[in-house]
C-alpha cells in the first residue's frame, strides 16, 4: 500500500530558476536513464520475484526512486516557471510552454514520451540485479554531467544528493547479487561450450596505414584464453596460398627492448614525479582555505603514496631497479604551484583557493597523460599486470581532476565572478 507524504525527501531550493536546465533535467524525469524507469523497473521485478529477501530490497528501492522523482519534478518545474509568464522565455522550448503550461510531463529532455521499452525485466534474479547496477551506474553518470552544467547552488546541492544514492542503491544490488552465491559468469541453467566459451577472436585486425595495433591483456591473454587470430581469413589460407598471410599471434607479442626502454624511462620519470608531490601536497593543503579542498588534496597525498609503491612494483615486474629519473616537468608546475601560494597569501578565501585549483589541475592533467602512455606501452609489451596498476593510478588520477573541477564551480559563485565568465 502507497502512501504519499507531503515532504520531499530531500528539500530542494533554487535561487536562480534556469529554463533551458530545466529541460535538460526532465532526462531524470522521463528518460531512459531517469528516475521514473529506475522505480517501474524494480517495482515491477519485485513484484516478479519469489526470494522474499531481495523482493523486499526491490519494492524498499524502487519506492525510493518515486521519492526521487517527486524531488526531480519538482526541481525542473521551479527552473521552468518562467517559461509560465516570460515570452522569451517560452520560444525556447513551446512544447513545454504552450502543451504543458510551463510544467512537467513524461517526456526526456528532447521531448521524446517515455516508454517501458526503457524497462529492463528478464524474470531471472541475478540477471535483472546486474541491469539493476549498470541502471544505477548509467544515471550516477547523468547526474554527475546535470551538475557540471549546473550554475545554481541549492539545484547542485540536491543533485549531489540523487546522485550518492545512486550509489547507495548499486552497492545494495551489488551485495545481493554476490549473496546468491553464483560464480561472476554464471548466467541461466544451460552451460556454454567447453573450449569455445574460452576462444578470443580476433576479429578487428591491421597496422600502420590500415588501423591500429592489435592491443593484449587479461581480456584475451593468459589463463584460459585461447587467441584465434582472424577467423575471417581462416577459410583462405588453406584454400588459396596466394590469400594475403595475416600473422598470428597466440602468444603475447615479442618484446621489444626499445619500447621496453622507452617504458621504464616514463616509468622512472613518473615516479620522481610522484615523490615530488608527496613533498608538495601538504604545502597545497596547508596553503587551501576551504575545509573541501583541504579533505580532497589530504585523500589524494594518500593516493600518491600509493602510486608510488605501484610505480616500484611495476619496475619490479620489469626487471628493472625502482630508480627515479629527474622529472622537470613536474618540478615546474610544483615551481608554479609554490607562486600561486605566495599570491594567494594577498587574496580573499575564494580566489585564492580557485588559484590552488588551477596550480593542481595542471599537475593532475600533466600526470594523466604520463599514467596514460606508460599504460599503452604496457600493453603492447604484452604486460597485463603492469598495465593493471598502471590503469589503477590513471583512474585515481582522472577521478582528483574531477573532483578538483567540480569544486572549483561553488567557489566561482562564491567569488561572484561576472556572469559571462559563469
Amino acid at each position: 500500500m502507497y502512501h504519499h507524504v507531503k515532504k520531499l525527501m530531500y528539500t530542494v531550493r533554487v535561487d536562480e530558476p534556469d529554463p533551458r536546465f530545466g529541460n535538460m533535467l526532465l532526462e531524470q524525469f522521463g528518460g531512459a536513464n531517469g528516475e521514473l524507469a529506475a522505480a517501474m523497473q524494480y517495482s515491477i521485478q519485485g513484484l516478479n520475484c519469489e526470494d522474499p529477501g531481495r523482493k523486499d530490497l526491490l519494492m524498499d528501492i524502487g519506492t525510493e526512486e518515486l521519492s526521487h522523482l517527486e524531488i526531480v519534478g519538482t526541481l525542473a518545474r521551479m527552473h521552468l516557471k518562467p517559461l509560465k509568464s516570460v515570452r522569451e522565455e517560452a520560444e525556447a522550448d513551446p512544447l513545454i510552454a504552450i502543451a504543458g503550461g510551463g510544467g512537467v510531463n513524461l517526456f526526456n529532455s528532447m521531448g521524446n514520451p517515455w516508454t517501458a521499452d526503457y524497462l529492463k525485466i528478464t524474470g531471472e534474479l541475478d540477471v535483472d540485479l546486474r541491469s539493476n547496477i549498470a541502471a544505477e551506474a548509467r544515471a550516477k553518470i547523468v547526474y554527475e554531467r546535470l551538475i557540471d552544467f549546473c550554475r545554481d547552488s541549492g539545484t547542485k546541492d540536491a543533485l549531489q544528493f540523487l546522485m550518492t544514492r545512486e550509489i547507495t542503491h548499486m552497492r545494495a544490488f551489488q551485495l545481493a547479487l554476490e549473496s546468491m552465491g553464483r560464480p561472476p559468469l554464471s548466467v541461466g541453467r544451460i552451460a556454454p561450450t567447453p573450449g569455445l566459451v574460452d576462444q578470443f577472436f580476433n576479429d578487428s585486425t591491421g597496422e600502420g596505414d590500415l588501423g591500429e595495433v592489435d592491443a593484449r591483456g587479461p581480456w584475451n591473454e593468459g589463463e584460459p584464453w585461447k587467441f584465434v587470430e582472424a577467423p575471417a581469413f581462416q577459410a583462405f589460407k588453406g584454400a588459396d596460398e596466394t590469400a594475403p598471410v595475416i600473422d598470428a599471434r597466440s602468444a603475447p607479442p615479442e618484446r621489444s627492448e626499445g619500447i621496453e626502454a622507452v617504458l621504464v624511462d616514463e616509468l622512472r620519470d613518473l615516479l620522481h614525479a610522484e615523490k615530488q608531490l608527496l613533498k608538495a601536497l601538504p604545502k597545497l593543503q596547508k596553503a587551501a582555505r576551504s575545509q573541501q579542498l583541504q579533505t580532497l588534496l589530504q585523500k589524494h597525498l594518500a593516493e600518491t603514496e600509493a602510486q608510488v609503491e605501484r610505480l616500484n612494483e611495476c619496475l619490479r615486474v620489469l626487471g628493472s631497479a625502482a630508480r627515479a629519473k629527474p622529472c622537470k616537468g613536474m618540478a615546474g608546475l610544483i615551481e608554479e604551484g609554490e607562486e600561486v601560494m605566495a599570491e594567494g597569501k594577498k587574496r580573499e578565501d575564494a580566489p585564492a583557493d580557485l588559484a590552488l585549483i588551477g596550480a593542481a589541475l595542471r599537475v593532475e592533467h600533466y600526470e594523466i597523460a604520463a599514467y596514460t602512455t606508460a599504460r599503452n606501452l604496457a600493453l603492447q609489451l604484452g604486460q597485463p599486470a603492469v598495465a593493471r596498476l598502471l590503469t589503477l593510478s590513471l583512474g585515481e588520477e582522472q577521478n582528483a581532476g574531477h573532483l578538483l573541477d567540480q569544486l572549483a564551480q561553488p567557489l566561482m559563485s562564491a567569488a561572484r565572478m561576472p556572469a559571462s565568465v559563469r
